[in-house]
């Protein structure tokens, strides 16, 4: 049996969990915090990392490519090789030029701390350039971020995109997110429908109350 290990208000968590329930993979779930986390399989202190009969795994990407491989039978990835690196671009792109760099901004927005005002400045000028460049990449003419299949970019996507949603309109008193993807909202409320979505949005919820006043 698989376990996934880390906390629900994780977004890479999140991504993790909903490839596993949409690929129907048994699982278990083993709640660790910050802090608690099992050195030996995310050096780092990282969330999430899966433990599995072959040994333990950390880095959501990892552990995706890991899942994909090893449960083929519901596929998240399209099997024809240029689709399936779209895919991969539109994760890599989600992650590295917008949950990263959005990321700036969580202590204030999230957690009542402070950011500094020229990290928020450019936090914004990047955002302003890394936005339409996704809203190039992403397909929102058709029913999933990359097409026609629910892929491992909508695990990315629904997790991602709408805490940055969030974050800059409470840092910044815009959603930028709608101001410069507006596609990006019919989407998101398109996927909300989906039941798996659904528990893992519930989940994120609930965890992240606890969370809050676990730290408080």
């Amino acid at each position: 049996m698989l376990i996934l290990s880390g906390f629900a208000a994780s977004n890479y968590y999140n991504k993790v969990k909903l490839a596993l329930l949409e690929k129907d993979v048994p699982f278990e779930e083993e709640l660790v915090w910050i802090g608690e986390v099992d050195r030996s399989a995310s050096p780092l202190g990282k969330v999430p990392y899966l433990r599995t009969e072959a040994g333990k795994l950390c880095e959501s990407s990892a552990i995706n490519e890991y899942i994909e491989a090893a449960y083929p039978q519901v596929p998240l990835l399209p099997a024809d090789p240029f689709a399936a690196a779209k895919v991969r671009e539109l994760t890599i792109y989600l992650e590295l030029h917008l949950e990263l760099v959005v990321r700036n901004l969580y202590p204030e927005a999230f957690f009542g701390g402070t950011v500094d005002d020229a990290v928020k400045e450019r936090t914004e000028r990047q955002l302003k350039k890394s936005l339409p460049a996704f809203a190039q990449l992403a397909r929102f003419d058709t029913p999933f971020i990359a097409g026609d299949m629910f892929t491992m970019a909508d695990c990315a996507a629904v997790t991602h995109l709408p805490i940055l949603a969030s974050a800059t309109k409470i840092i910044y008193g815009r959603n930028l997110l709608a101001e410069l993807v507006p596609d990006a909202l019919p989407y998101l409320q398109r996927l909300a429908e989906r039941p798996h979505v659904r528990r893992v949005n519930a989940d994120r919820k609930a965890n992240t109350e606890v969370m809050l006043k676990r730290y408080a």
